[in-house]
């Protein structure tokens, strides 16, 4: 009796991922994660790797201006979609408002955690959906810090954004 494989034959599958603005060929297993083809095959290490279960948010991105744990989606189903990580937000020489806001409020810490709250926060701020500092709250509690900077997260989303109700 023949015995099936689940995993068939491991050949890999040529795609072409926009990120930050390039395009970027790879040659990827069919079940490789969008932030290990990230990291692994393109050094793009700014995107972290924390739980790999979708619970951290420390492998944010943007796909399409919307954030999305990277670690949750196969990188083969972003074909088309422009991608964004932390490396293309803002440079040295020109921040982006948000990552000045994180630096005036020192709303990180060991830093882990940081490419990936910036990252959500953007999404958040685009959603256009935040009106209380508690709306803040409730809409990056998918984005988990050890150090414990959440006030100073919080703090320096409200200066981006402006004229928030407590």
């Amino acid at each position: 009796m023949e015995q099936a494989t689940l995993l068939g034959t491991h050949e890999s599958t040529a795609i072409k991922l926009s990120i930050n603005g390039k395009d970027h060929s790879l040659n990827v297993e069919p079940w490789v994660v969008l932030l290990d083809a990230l990291r692994e095959y393109l050094s793009l290490t700014g995107t972290k790797k924390g739980c790999d279960h979708g619970q951290c948010g420390a492998c944010t991105v943007l796909i399409n201006g919307k954030r999305i744990n990277s670690c949750l989606t196969l990188a083969v189903m972003h074909e088309g979609d422009e991608i964004t990580t932390i490396e293309g937000i803002g440079s040295s020489d020109n921040l982006h408002p948000l990552q000045q806001a994180f630096i005036d409020h020192d709303a990180f810490q060991c830093g882990y955690c940081t490419p990936g709250q910036i990252c959500s926060a953007i999404g958040l701020l685009s959603e256009n959906k935040v009106k209380t500092t508690a709306d803040i709250r409730e809409l990056m509690s998918g984005n988990l810090c050890r150090c414990g900077a959440y006030q100073n997260i919080v703090a320096a989303i409200k200066q981006v954004k402006g004229n928030i109700a407590e």
